[in-house]
């Protein structure tokens, strides 16, 4: 599922073209391109909660813009999210990259991923998603973009 996501990403992502084309023209580019039609469903679902996301009563944290707050992860979490995601995460929000809002949204839809354990990748593209999903985050996800993407600064964490 996350190939899929990464692929939709990269496809679309500065494409002049938007990605409001018919589900069923999208799935068949995706079987396609050699995916298997589980996992796209699983993606598009995926994509589609994020959305929600923002306008959710399901998660009353988001409602909220609370300037700055602590996370204290669960044990699960922390199986899922090493020490260095976890740290880079808050690195993140120091550096106002992202919020505790965007904060909580990356960890939504990286537990709603068929992965075991992320790697420190999979959060930056996770939260390369997010924002640029959330309206008001373009700055944030410009940034976010350099922290990934110019490798002349050498690695960020």
């Amino acid at each position: 599922m996350f190939d899929i996501l990464m692929y939709l990403f990269e496809n679309y992502i500065h494409s002049e073209s938007a990605i409001f084309v018919e589900e069923n023209e999208l799935t068949e580019e995706l079987k396609r391109a050699g995916f298997h039609s589980s996992e796209i469903y699983k993606a598009l679902d995926w994509l589609e909660q994020l959305a929600d996301l923002q306008n959710s009563d399901e998660f009353p944290y988001l409602n909220r813009s609370p300037s700055h707050s602590t996370r204290i992860f669960t044990d699960s979490e922390c199986d899922k999210l090493d020490i260095t995601c976890r740290s880079f995460l808050m690195f993140l929000e120091q550096v106002s990259l992202i919020n505790p809002i965007t904060r909580e949204m990356v960890i939504d839809r990286i537990f709603d991923l068929d992965k075991e354990v992320i790697s420190l990748d999979d959060l930056k593209w996770v939260v390369l998603m997010v924002l640029f999903n959330v309206p008001g985050q373009e700055g944030a996800y410009a940034q976010m973009e350099d922290l990934i993407f110019d490798e002349r600064r050498g690695q960020v964490h």
